[in-house]
């Protein structure tokens, strides 16, 4: 039988002082970059006909054209980080082959537009989760 830390992987390289003073270093010299300390996740998850079937700040889901979306968020969004995926809406089964691209709606600064794709690349209906980093 093989011992605990074999079934773990390999272990981690030792990091030097230098690796804890440069990580230390960027803990205070990127606070200006990125989101702020307070950041707050939003989510929202979307049928393929376009109904928020549930979110964290989401106050409404629109399709507004075949495989074309807005969701709208409780507060302003430009500055965030939009992560989406194609994903069915309950807790169980898999979702159908695609692909989804997400952007800040233009004109609503609370509001991200969400295209989503068949496996083909073609402009398809599909359900979808979308998480916001603000």
């Amino acid at each position: 039988m093989s011992n605990s830390r074999a079934r773990r992987g390999p272990a981690q390289p030792d990091s030097g002082d230098d690796d804890a003073t440069r990580a230390d270093a960027q803990v205070t010299t990127c606070a200006t970059v990125g989101l702020p300390i307070t950041a707050r996740v939003l989510f929202a998850v979307v049928t393929a006909d376009g109904n928020l079937v549930r979110g964290l700040g989401a106050a409404q889901a629109t399709r507004l054209a075949r495989g074309k979306y807005q969701v709208i968020f409780d507060q302003d969004v430009t500055a965030a980080g939009y992560v989406g995926t194609i994903g069915l809406p309950g807790s169980a089964g898999v979702a159908p082959p695609g692909q989804v691209a997400v952007a800040g709606r233009t004109g609503i600064p609370n509001g991200v537009f969400v295209s989503t794709f068949a496996g083909d690349g073609s402009v398809a209906d599909r359900p979808f989760h979308l998480t916001v980093l603000s």
